[in-house]
């Protein structure tokens, strides 16, 4: 039924044309973009068109090199499966042809609507846009567009090498992105978006990217507000220098005689992997002069920010499948014992209250999310941008007796998806708080506002130490009660 009624409605725009540019945008499951006619399914209130190149492929004299315009067509494409996520190890049908986007929006409704555009975690070397858990019907069905984005991952994204292009920059997944924001600001408004309210939003990777797009020239004007979730805001990004330095040791692992664009590529994640067995963030974003000039905190602390409304914050717990590890990474560099540790967190001090490991996650989570998080939301409000802090610290009920990694839980609360990989069933009080919070996330994009009717009232942190708090009791502004301890981990 489903795939009866889009192709009714094709043959209807197609025998149709010079009436079909004027019906409304929400009666099809149909768009006319720069790239062809699109033909999206449609379930229950929501069409969706997924899979839609915003590029060319990245392939072959391509490869390494900023993404180039797809070309102009008026063929007919239908839009019903989600193209191949970017080439990375944990994902088999994964390749290097990935630039799509995908796009979810009411059905029946008429624009112009706000745009939410979504740019996925992952460290930059894995993740993909295609995920269940981002299926963007349920933001969708509040009355907006939700865009959802694959860049390019790993060696692939952010490799640097002077000999591969003119200055060696090795930020090609950020490219994707703006390259992406380009697409939108040219296409949206045929899905029934607004091209003049865009919101980015994202955790970890994503987070640190639209920061990134905050502070550059080249995406200005492409998006109006930003979400930034669980940003490392303190991370120090490469120097030019120390990312050739590696793009020279894959030079040398693929082997003097290789063809860097012609090499196939399971060698290159071959070369990859062994590489981030040495250095784990090897392929990242760097400072290239151009595109990338300043690490993030320096950056907002000149700032060179755009002014837009901000919202901002961090989980109470950030640690992933790979916190263990990174958990001791931060600690040793502290140079911290564990008894300082102790001494940092009283409330945990009693052996019997909790673990050393348990102190070192809470060390973790605020060292590297929440007081970077706190500084930020700080900066953009002395800039004059309209700024919202928060922090989840909300475990959904069946995993209260064993949480698991925090990092990134807050984003099936955004999505609403359940029973996919990676979000289970939620409860009723469950459903309440997710709710809630894609309410505040919903009209943040709508008026840069996140408040709104029945909801708690979310205070703003200009000028003040104030924060939404989440947690499994209560939704509330407050006074953040980690104040004094992150004012420690800042000095």
């Amino acid at each position: 039924m489903r795939s009866l009624l889009a192709l009714l409605a094709a043959s209807i725009v197609l025998c149709c044309a010079g009436s079909a540019v004027a019906q409304p945008v929400g009666q099809f499951p149909f768009a006319l973009t720069r790239e062809g006619q699109m033909l999206g399914a449609v379930e229950g209130e929501v069409a969706s068109f997924k899979g839609l190149a915003y590029a060319e492929p990245p392939l072959g004299a391509l490869r390494w090199r900023p993404p180039q315009p797809a070309p102009e067509s008026s063929e007919m494409h239908t839009a019903y499966q989600y193209g191949a996520p970017c080439l990375q190890q944990s994902l088999p049908d994964a390749s290097e042809d990935c630039l799509t986007l995908n796009v979810f929006r009411p059905f029946g409704v008429d624009g112009p609507l706000p745009v939410m555009m979504f740019i996925h975690g992952g460290g930059f070397v894995s993740g993909t846009a295609n995920e269940r858990l981002f299926d963007g019907a349920r933001l969708a069905q509040a009355g907006l567009i939700v865009v959802t984005v694959n860049y390019r991952l790993g060696v692939l994204g952010w490799l640097a090498d002077p000999a591969l292009t003119d200055g060696g920059s090795g930020n090609y997944g950020l490219m994707d992105q703006i390259a992406a924001l380009h697409w939108v600001h040219d296409n949206i408004a045929a899905f029934g978006g607004d091209a003049d309210n865009v919101t980015l939003f994202g955790s970890g990777a994503g987070a640190t990217s639209i920061a990134l797009l905050m502070l550059s020239a080249q995406s200005r004007g492409l998006f109006k507000k930003a979400i930034l979730q669980s940003i490392p805001a303190r991370a120090r990004l490469r120097s030019s220098q120390e990312a050739e330095a590696i793009g020279r040791q894959f030079v040398a692992a693929l082997g003097p005689e290789a063809d860097l664009r012609a090499a196939e590529p399971r060698r290159l994640l071959a070369a990859e992997s062994r590489l981030l067995e040495q250095s784990r963030h090897g392929f990242a974003p760097m400072m290239d002069g151009a595109l990338v000039t300043e690490d993030i905190a320096a950056g907002f602390a000149a700032g060179h920010q755009s002014r837009m409304a901000l919202m901002i914050g961090s989980n109470d717990d950030e640690t992933g499948f790979d916190g263990e590890f990174d958990t001791r990474q931060e600690l040793a560099a502290s140079g911290l014992t564990i008894d300082d540790l102790r001494k940092l967190y009283p409330d945990l001090a009693e052996p019997s209250l909790a673990s050393p490991t348990d102190i070192a996650v809470r060390f973790y989570s605020d060292k590297v999310f929440s007081e970077p998080a706190r500084l930020l939301a700080r900066l953009h409000a002395a800039s004059g941008g309209a700024t919202f802090r928060y922090r989840f610290a909300y475990v959904p009920e069946a995993r209260r007796g064993n949480p698991g990694a925090g990092h990134g839980r807050e984003l099936q609360f955004i999505f609403g998806a359940e029973g996919v990989p990676g979000a289970g069933i939620f409860s009723r009080a469950d459903r309440e708080v997710a709710s809630r919070m894609r309410s505040y996330w919903i009209n943040f994009a709508r008026s840069g506002d996140p408040n709104g009717p029945d909801l708690p009232h979310w205070d703003s942190a200009a000028g003040r130490d104030r924060l939404l708090l989440i947690t499994n009791d209560r939704i509330a502004s407050g006074d953040d009660p980690l104040a004094e301890r992150l004012d420690r981990l800042a000095r």
